[in-house]
Parts: C-alpha cells; structure tokens; sequence
C-alpha cells in the first residue's frame, strides 16, 4: 500500500508484550488513519465505563496517510485514548517531526495498553520495538529527559513524544508534545500516558514513506512552497510572518478577545501580547514542522524577570489569549514564561489558563481566599501570581492540586456558586474563541465529541469575503449566510465543515495550510493511488464522527451534555458584545437541526441504524446503550 507501512504496533505495558497487527487495504481505506484508528481502537478494543486513568484504557498514537509526505502540513500525528477530563471521546493532534519520524520507522500507529510497575519509555526504531527503563527520567522536563534519551541511544536525530511532570502527576489536560514545542494538547492525554507510566515515546527511522505518484506530490509541494513566497500573509486564518496573534486588536474591536475568564469585553492593551509585540521584543526565529515551508512557529527568549528557555518555542494565539486576556494579564514576558512552564511540565495552556481565570474569578468574588492559595493574591491582572499557579498546577501543589482537575471538578468541590465560572463543555475548557460572536463556532463547542474544541470547527467570521463564499461552493454551500445567523444554512455549513476538519485529522495533515478541497483529494490520489473522490473524503468524516459519537453514548455522555456554559447566555460586561448573548432558545433549536440533518434522534442523539448502515459501519450499533436508543430506522 501506498501512504502506510501497513503495520500496527500494539504494547502492552503490564506484561511487556509487544506484537504487530497487519490490516488489510480496506481497513486503512475506510478509518484512514489518526482519528479514525483512535475511534476503531477505542470502540472495538476498549471495555465499556473503563476509568480513564486505569491500566484498561489504552493510548493511541496514530499516523495518517499523509505524515511523513513531503509536502506541506504532513507533520503531524493524533494521540487519543478515553479522556480524563470529558470521560468520553478524547483526542488532540501535535505537530513537528515525530509522527513522520513514526512513519519512516516503520507503522502506522502504535496502541498501547496497561501500566508499566516502574516508569518506562518505548524505543521504536527500523521495524523493532522495545521498551527501555525510564525510571532515572521520571521527574525530569522534556528538554532533559529528551538529551538523556538521545545520549543513551547514541543519535542526537531520535525524535520524541513525552510527558513531564504535569503528565507524571495526572494534571487532567496534561498534554503529550512532540520535540519539546508541538503540543498534542487537548483532551488530556499527558494524563493518560502518566497513569501508564510511560514516561516516553522516542523513535527513529530510516525507511520512506512510498507515494503511487511523486511527480504529483512534488508538484503539489512545489505549488505550496512558492505561494508561501509569493503570500506569505492571511493564508488559512494566519498571518505566515508573524504566525498566530497577530490580529489582536481586531479581536478586542470585535469582541473576540476572551477578557477575565470571558466575563468583560473591554483588554486595554491588547498589542502587549500581540504576534507583532513578540517580534519586536522576545522573538529569536520562527521554526516549522517537517517538511513545512510555512514558518508559523515562535521562538522567544527572555532573560529578565524571568529565564525563558528558547528550546520550548514560543506563545501562540491560544496562550496569549489564555494566560494573558482572559487572565486580565498584558505581560508578555510573565506569558512567555507560563507558556514556557506548561511545555517543561506537559500541560494544555488553555486548560491552565482557563483554570486561573475561573480561580482569578473565584478569589474576586470570595469563594477563594488567600488562606485557600497559600498567601498568592490571584486577583485578575497578577502575572506573577499567575506565573506561579502554573509551577503549582504542574507540580500538584496547594491550590494547584485542585486547579489540576480542571475547571468542571474544581467548581463541584469548591461549590457555593462556584460552578457558574467554570467555562467548559463536557469538562474541556473552551478554546479561546467567543460564541457570543461567533453562534455557529458555539454550536459547534456543544456538540464535538472531545468538548469544546475550536479545530474542528468553524468560524463564523471566517466566511465574510466573497472569496469564502466561493470556496465553499464546492461542497455544495451555495448562498452565505450572516455571521449572526444560526439557522438551517449555516448548521448545514458547520456540519460539511466538520466532516473536512475530522478529514484533515484522520489524514493527518494541517490544517492551517490553506489547500483546497481539491488540492486535498489530489494528494490523497499521489500518495495513496486511491480511486477516490470528493465524496468519498467526506464520508471518511462523518464516518469518523459518527464513531466518536457513538463512544461518547456508549461511555455515558447524553443530549445534555451537548450544551455551552452558563456564561456565554450572558453578554459581556462592556465592549461591542455588551448587549450581545448566546439565545438559548435559538442554541436548542439549532442543536436538533443539527441531530436531524446528522440522522441521529432529536431526544436522545443517537444516530440511526440506517445512518450507520449506509456509512459501512452497522457494527458501531452494537455499542449503543439500548436504554438511550429511541429509534432504529
């Protein structure tokens, strides 16, 4: 096969057995790889209502057709497992080099199940597996545990996914990152991967990924690589000179830029922690994945107040907005010091910052006092007070244990009200992106299967331009539809939308390079020699999202916990979306369009037998609570 070793590694960690599955063609052609393996190994293998952090769930590391490609965008692997923070469908996707690494090494995925007596890592390398003792690693940040890794397998190119210490102490959205920078971040599982003990996964490779026709692919790359020179800026929603974080001002005017913990409306100084900002000031480079001619990523390095290391990268949109605005912080050295910390320690920097804004929130309002902190002031504002929560988070130290559990868990134990600052869907902290503005983006929070999630998704605003509008004429959107529209149209955009960014997740492949859906079906055909179409891409996607729906329900998640948080019902307290609210009266209407255009019961949200059936996946009824399916036709 084209695209694929056609090899599964599968580890087993309590009894060190280690094998290889072989599938078939059509097994790769119908899940294709990433988040369809995660969905296929979760429902076929995995016990129901087993605990997330118990030996039983297992660890996915996945590869898709295009990892290891050499075109842009190829860069990347998904990692998925049963979530420690939602207890459902849990999956995140990293960038770099390892997966392609993973690829040239010789499999597709690698599942991983058990838990080790004593820390381990594994060592995949030409085709062989072995697992190694991790136990003088354990402890370490990634940067250390890394170099030993590499010193004591003699090769300085050994690529590597690991945890650090956030992992190691089960902070719920610890995350898994590739080469010290590519976060895996969301969904937790770092957490996953430390309950297994694992304290890594290095490996290297020496094999190529074959294509059924390199001219094509080299072509395709070629076309990329000089668009990249010729545009380097606003291609796929980011700005290729600055990276993410660019367009800070435009967010506050907007109402976008979420502001203490996504309560105010009005960030003072929103170019402090701006993409621009970090050029001037911190930024060192700006780096890429494999074989990427997109240079998105940020280097910083700062010496004073604080030393931060310029081998963990540099802040993204997501962090600067979550350790920064909606932390009610406009210090850019304290940021890129935080965001510095999450990478050492292996933590989401949404789920952290979000985690000290709700604590922010919680102190302001009395639910947390400064006996509760160990003397830490966390008013909203307070870098260092912020800086510090995260070594404290990481570390599982005084309220920094707490905030480990995430927001969801947090609230329930500290109670007295606290639950309506928690600003999560189905426990996963909501990415920094305002459904208040963006109606469609908040729908589409309630109903993915990883929680709130703004990847596969869309952004209303996104489709302002003519030029939008045209693009998606070729999934048959033929009339835009207003930014503030949530009716029949624009779910119906949010759902094609949907299939193509769990497409992008299953091929795996970025999806911040902007191809086409034409330039994407014509790499799927270079590399794999598939026959396919248009068509069949998208059925990938709802196949695969259909599969992790189907888990969600199997694992006990229900209609309600398709919802947004209490706050977004609110406007914000000033700015342009002070008069401004999610309706929830609209929100549950245009969540049963979407259950009917999906085919899944508009009570239960269970889809039907039929849809199942005419998606080549009848097997997947068989994991439907019987208690929660209304209808079978």
């Amino acid at each position: 096969m084209y695209g694929y070793s056609g090899r599964i590694l599968h580890v087993n960690l309590s009894d060190g057995k280690i094998r290889t599955e072989t599938p078939d063609e059509k097994f790769y052609r119908r899940y294709l790889g990433g988040w369809g393996f995660i969905a296929y190994y979760l429902l076929k293998e995995l016990k129901p209502d087993v605990k997330p952090l118990s030996p039983e769930n297992k660890l996915i590391i996945a590869t898709g057709p295009v990892t290891g490609v050499p075109i842009a965008g190829s860069g990347r692997n998904a990692v998925g497992a049963k979530s420690p923070l939602t207890e459902g469908f849990g999956a995140s996707e990293g960038g770099g080099f390892f997966g392609a690494e993973l690829k040239k090494a010789g499999f597709d995925c690698v599942v991983i199940e058990g838990e080790s007596e004593d820390p381990v890592y594994l060592w995949i390398h030409d085709g062989e597996a072995e697992l190694r003792d991790a136990r003088h690693l354990w402890g370490m940040h990634i940067a250390d545990s890394q170099q030993a890794i590499r010193e004591e397998l003699g090769d300085n190119l050994v690529r590597t996914a690991q945890i650090g210490p956030g992992g190691e102490n089960l902070v719920r959205y610890a995350c898994v990152i590739n080469d010290l920078k590519h976060s895996a971040g969301r969904t937790g599982m770092g957490a996953v991967m430390g309950s297994k003990k694992l304290k890594a996964v290095a490996v290297r490779g020496h094999g190529k990924v074959e294509v059924a026709d390199p001219e094509k692919v080299r072509s395709l790359a070629r076309y990329m690589s000089e668009r990249m020179a010729a545009k380097p800026k606003g291609a796929g929603g980011v700005d290729w000179g600055l990276g993410t974080g660019a367009w800070m001002t435009a967010h506050v005017l907007s109402g976008n830029l979420p502001t203490r913990n996504f309560r105010d409306g009005l960030f003072p100084n929103p170019e402090a922690i701006s993409a621009q900002t970090i050029r001037d000031t911190v930024r060192v480079r700006m780096e890429s994945c494999y074989a990427c001619p997109v240079r998105c990523k940020k280097v910083v390095k700062v010496e004073e107040p604080w030393n931060v290391d310029p081998i963990y990268g540099g802040p993204e949109y997501e962090t600067l907005a979550a350790l920064g605005s909606n932390c009610g912080i406009d210090d850019l050295k304290a940021i890129c010091k935080a965001n510095e910390l999450c990478q050492r320690y292996t933590i989401d920097t949404i789920g952290t910052g979000a985690a000290i804004a709700f604590a922010m929130e919680c102190f302001e309002n009395g639910l947390i006092t400064e006996k509760d902190t160990g003397g830490l002031k966390l008013n909203f504002g307070n870098a260092e007070a912020m800086v510090k929560l995260v070594e404290m988070i990481g570390e599982r130290k005084g309220i920094g244990d707490l905030l480990a559990e995430g927001t969801k868990r947090a609230a329930e134990k500290i109670g007295k009200g606290a639950e309506k600052y928690a600003v999560h869907v189905k426990g996963q902290e909501v990415p920094m992106h305002e459904p208040r503005l963006k109606r469609a983006l908040g729908l589409g929070y309630a109903v993915s299967p990883t929680g709130a999630d703004h990847v596969h998704n869309i952004h209303d605003t996104s489709f302002i331009s003519p030029s939008a509008w045209e693009g998606v004429k070729a999934i048959g959107i033929l009339d835009p539809v207003p930014v503030e529209d949530l009716g029949p149209d624009k779910v119906r955009l949010l759902i094609y939308q949907t299939y193509w960014a769990v497409l992008d997740n299953s091929l795996v492949i970025c999806s911040s390079v902007p191809w086409s859906y034409d330039q994407k079906l014509e790499i799927v055909k270079a590399v794999t020699g598939w026959n396919t179409t248009t068509w069949e891409l998208m059925k990938i996607g709802e196949r695969i999202l259909n599969m992790a729906r189907v888990f969600n329900l199997r694992e006990g998640l229900t209609v309600d916990d398709d919802w947004l948080p209490d706050r977004f019902f609110h406007p914000q307290t000033a700015g342009p979306l002070s008069n401004v609210a999610v309706d929830p009266e609209k929100l549950q209407e245009a969540k049963r369009t979407y259950y009917r255009m999906m085919c899944w019961d508009e009570s239960t949200g269970v889809p039907s037998r039929g849809k199942l059936e005419e998606l080549g996946i009848s097997w997947v009824a068989e994991h439907i609570p019987s208690r929660r399916s209304s209808f079978s036709a």
